[in-house]
């Protein structure tokens, strides 16, 4: 098949369709040999999918023999090798490491966190599996010259050694490993015994140390060949010399051939065509050939820039399509792919970044276009994995309500039940927890609710739930075993929920059953993981589970697809649109090593993390070489503006440098087709007008509604919500309307105000008769450690809260016993009927003190700043209303008596006390105020106008949505309108 003393490394050029070419280059060579020859021939392909795609291709001609195809990824395929021992899994060696990072840890806590284990043990995993692949020893790394690196590298380069019994021949080896001993025994098999049979490896870099060994020894072959894919037949000999430097060269796309080449003993003039297949566009190769020179070289556009064709048709099917947010670009994308399959083109996204991939299949589901995705979908964004990592944070710590309701409205819980009832108890119970509590709820408590609930489903309900979720709180450090064994209960107890047996839907259907193989053979390893906490644990499971993927039957379109970027060797489509081209994207960054910095790695022989942009950008040379091309970015993210791609950076300056060859008019065509698919995708975003009312922005309401549906009685302080914000008493006495709470009860201001009134009134209550400061000082932060323990389950807050009261107390102390008073009332409620007018004013102050003059002195406690006096005059009213209501004996027990003065203590830092001395003059100016408040909202013209005197543009209004604020501003005039059903104007 081959001439011994001709070449045997071939390649294809950027752009061709190397399946196709592969296949037809190998007919070619079989011409005039009998069928069965091709059954002799062994082909090493680099990817499942080429090989699918090669064997379609033989497919399309007919009957006959295929080659043995095999994958250069699996050499043990069709071999027994008795003296091997099998790799060991991959989750064995990660959790062995795991073990061993956690006693790393333990001794040098300073080195990293322990939340940062599963990570450890992630890039550990993946440093050996790359030792064992580049032939690199742990003793290399012990023999690295660490004097002039900081303490931290040498510390690492000292723990590396105690990984050296994975390395031993008696230790079961990994896969890389095992892969590498296979490339070495075949190499040594070969050189004593070579095939006659051609062996051809295809498709395949040579990036890796164990694909390079084994590209070597087919080489050696009398009838072994090399076909490298998108090979750059255009770089000139100079530029190919001028890679022998990795440290500068290997982020270049052809990097990985000079090396491969070197290894072989080969040069560029060696490199023969394999097929006569010309690439889509020659001229566009050129281009791209010499914008992504090596930057040292980079000077060598002025020089062979003037010679390119020109620009306008070298890339006339080229569209640069630069977007303003992710959004549009996936929008933008969706379109182009919806027009090809209308056309029948065969379309396919390349992108590395799987959100915005997983964005342009939900924009395609709205035309029932469902794209070939050949990644899947991630375990852990599925309902099972999701659900998985619901339960595990359920351990170790108390049951919050936020964490109870996300398992509770997961569609898996109690799917083995009607879920119908199963929802409905849950939507009360979220009101419940929202309303009334409690922050951390319990199983007691969930029966004690049920008990009293109307459905007679509730008990049981409830009883299975509080028996499934009890002594969450007191799960410890356990071994794995124990952890992924409770796990699995758990799981399995919530899916089914009430039913006395089975699983619910946890397990069934392609995602269920990916899920149990994950948690089976999680199961099956989990000896080997030691003993962990629940947070470990947490973090385990999510590490581990975010690398597996779910492929679920599908009928996917035939013509739309989405591929990762080493797909781009496959080629097969018309359209390939190359998207997420911003840094860091792609291409990405390179992940931080923790075991070893660059230098070190040149030094022990292993990969520069350059590696994977060199990858990154072969693979970009050879999507780009398409047909026809889309170049696709967005300009900014969630966060901030983006940085363009280094390869769009280098040709979009390449292009506009040399206006001879029409560069920037070409620059300006291919951006002008982009925006023609931007405009599309801004169109379909712009929201239709209303077809009757228009885009006209809502009015400020003012509503009216009848006098009998409006409320007959308030409280001292929703007077001053009534002053300031008369919709909010409309939203709330008239439509009966409340906000809710958050799902997550965290300590706020409201419940610090609660706590320190509680404790106030019982010090007041409970004071014993000549009780010195001293004793009133240690009874006062008595009560306050006693009232915290029993109403503030936050242990973070009872400690804040008890340090700002003890702080606080000799204030307090000092305004308690400045007047000399007599507490009479303590938390009394008290009631007022406004004369003439249907309505009655109530309250309860926080403390009422009777002088020795027998005048009242009203206290009230603030625990942020009191009101100041011009805020008392405008609205801050509630001391001078419970004095009116004093004075009129609202106050049962006391009768009308006369106030002296009104007093508002300022628990905060500032320790601030505002007073007002009370006169007949200023108490019948409050009446007459009141009345008149009352009074106006009497008559059917006075609406309830939203944020009517706020003050503040900043003012927290809980009804703000309702009332549409933000469609007019704080200066429009109310718009009163007739509400309801009833009396009229």
């Amino acid at each position: 098949m081959f001439d011994a003393t001709e070449s045997r490394l071939f390649a294809l050029p950027p752009g061709v369709d190397f399946p196709a070419a592969l296949v037809a280059g190998l007919r070619a060579r079989m011409q005039g040999k009998p069928p069965e020859a091709m059954a002799r021939v062994t082909l090493y392909l680099n990817t499942t999918r080429m090989r699918r795609r090669v064997v379609q291709i033989f497919g399309t001609h007919g009957a006959g023999f295929l080659p043995r195809i095999r994958l250069v990824s699996d050499l043990a395929a069709d071999m027994v090798v008795p003296d091997l021992p099998p790799a060991i899994p991959a989750l064995r060696r990660k959790l062995q490491l795991t073990v061993l990072i956690g006693r790393l840890l333990d001794t040098l806590p300073d080195l990293a966190p322990r939340s940062a284990l599963t990570d450890l043990a992630e890039s550990l995993a993946a440093l050996m599996s790359e030792m064992q692949g580049e032939g690199v020893g742990p003793d290399r790394v012990a023999a690295l010259d660490v004097s002039d690196h900081s303490e931290h590298w040498a510390r690492t380069r000292e723990f590396l050694t105690i990984i050296t019994p994975f390395f031993t021949d008696a230790e079961e080896p990994d896969s890389e490993g095992r892969q590498r001993r296979l490339a070495l025994l075949l190499s040594d098999l070969w050189a004593a015994s070579p095939p006659r049979d051609p062996v051809i490896v295809a498709g395949s870099t040579g990036s890796r140390g164990t694909t390079a060994l084994f590209m070597q020894a087919v080489s050696r072959l009398p009838q072994g060949a090399i076909v490298l894919p998108g090979y750059d037949f255009d770089m000139p000999g100079l530029v190919w010399a001028g890679l022998d430097d990795a440290l500068t060269s290997e982020d270049h796309p052809q990097y990985r051939f000079h090396r491969l080449m070197g290894l072989m003993g080969a040069t560029p003039h060696d490199v023969r065509l394999w097929h006569d297949a010309a690439p889509p566009s020659a001229a566009r190769n050129r281009v791209v050939s010499l914008a992504l020179r090596p930057a040292p070289v980079t000077d060598q556009w002025l020089v062979e820039g003037p010679d390119l064709p020109e620009l306008s048709a070298a890339m006339q099917d080229v569209t640069l399509m630069e977007s303003a947010t992710p959004r549009q670009e996936a929008l933008s994308i969706a379109l182009i792919l919806r027009e090809a399959a209308e056309r029948g083109t065969p379309a396919a996204l390349i992108s590395p970044d799987r959100v915005l991939t997983r964005q342009v299949a939900a924009a395609l589901d709205r035309w029932n276009i469902r794209p070939d995705d050949s990644a899947g979908i991630p375990l852990n964004q599925t309902a099972p994995g999701r659900f998985l990592r619901h339960v595990a944070r359920l351990f170790g710590h108390k049951l919050t309500s936020d964490a109870l309701l996300t398992v509770l409205k997961h569609p898996l819980t109690a799917s083995a039940m009607d879920r119908g009832q199963h929802l409905l108890l849950t939507r009360d119970l979220e009101l419940k927890l929202r309303r009334d509590g409690p922050a951390f709820p319990t199983g007691p408590d969930l029966i004690a609710w049920a008990g009293a609930h109307s459905n007679a489903h509730a008990v049981g309900w409830a009883t299975a739930l509080a028996g499934a979720l009890d002594g969450l709180e007191d799960a410890g450090s356990l071994p794995l075993t124990g952890h992924i064994a409770r796990l699995r209960r758990l799981a399995e107890r919530l899916s089914r929920g009430p039913a006395p047996e089975g699983t619910g839907e946890l397990w069934k259907e392609a995602p269920g059953e990916k899920a149990l193989e994950f948690v089976t053979g999680l199961e099956a390893e989990a000896v080997h993981g030691g003993d962990l906490s629940p947070g470990e644990f947490r973090d385990l499971l999510d590490g581990l589970i975010s690398g597996e993927e779910v492929r679920a039957p599908m009928i996917a379109h035939p013509g739309v697809m989405i591929w990762g970027t080493l797909e781009a060797r496959v080629q097969g489509a018309d359209l390939v649109i190359l998207a997420g081209l911003n840094d860091g994207t792609w291409p990405a960054l390179p992940p931080p090593d923790p075991w070893l910095n660059r230098r070190m790695r040149l030094d022990a022989g292993l990969l520069l993390p350059e590696r994977r942009i060199g990858l990154s950008a072969h693979d970009f040379q050879q999507a780009v070489a398409a047909p026809r091309v889309v170049l696709s970015r967005a300009l900014r993210n969630a966060e901030a503006e983006t940085v363009p791609s280094r390869w769009i950076n280098r040709l979009t300056n390449l292009m506009d440098g040399l206006p001879d060859r029409n560069g920037p008019e070409a620059l300006s065509q291919m951006r002008a087709r982009g925006k023609t698919w931007l405009d599309l995708a801004a169109a379909m975003d712009r929201p239709l007008p209303a077809p009757d009312a228009g885009l006209i922005p809502a009015t400020r309401p003012a509503p009216r509604p009848p006098l009998a549906a409006r409320p007959t009685a308030l409280s001292l302080t929703r007077i001053e919500v009534l002053i300031r914000d008369p919709y909010a008493i409309y939203a709330d006495k008239v439509l009966n309307l409340r906000p809710l709470d958050p799902i997550r009860q965290t300590p706020d201001a409201r419940d610090r105000g609660t706590v320190v009134h509680t404790i106030l009134e019982r010090f007041v209550r409970e004071r014993p008769p000549e009780e010195t400061r001293d004793t009133a000082r240690a009874r006062l932060l008595a009560l306050t450690a006693d009232v915290l323990e029993d109403q503030v389950p936050w242990p973070a807050a009872r400690a804040l809260w008890a340090a700002r009261m003890e702080r606080a107390a000799d204030h307090f102390l000092t305004i308690d016993a400045a007047e000399g008073g007599q507490s009479v009332l303590v938390e009394g409620r008290g009631e007022l009927a406004l004369q003439g007018l249907t309505f009655t004013l109530f309250g309860t102050p926080d403390r009422i003190d009777l002088l020795p003059g027998g005048k009242l002195h009203l206290i009230d406690y603030k625990t942020g700043s009191p009101p100041s006096d011009k805020e008392q005059k405008s609205f801050a009213k509630q001391l001078h209303l419970a004095a009116l209501l004093a004075e009129e004996g609202g106050f049962r027990g006391l009768g009308p008596q006369q106030v002296a003065k009104i007093t508002y203590v300022g628990l905060g830092s500032a320790g601030k006390v505002t007073e007002d001395e009370i006169t007949p003059e200023k108490l019948e100016g409050v009446r007459d105020g009141l009345y008149h408040l009352i009074g106006s909202y009497a008559r059917l013209g006075q609406g309830y106008t939203s944020r009517r005197a706020v003050f503040t543009e900043r003012f927290p209004g809980d009804y703000d949505h309702l009332a549409r604020f933000g469609e007019w501003e704080m200066t429009d005039k109310p718009d009163p309108q007739d509400v309801g059903t009833g009396d009229t104007p």
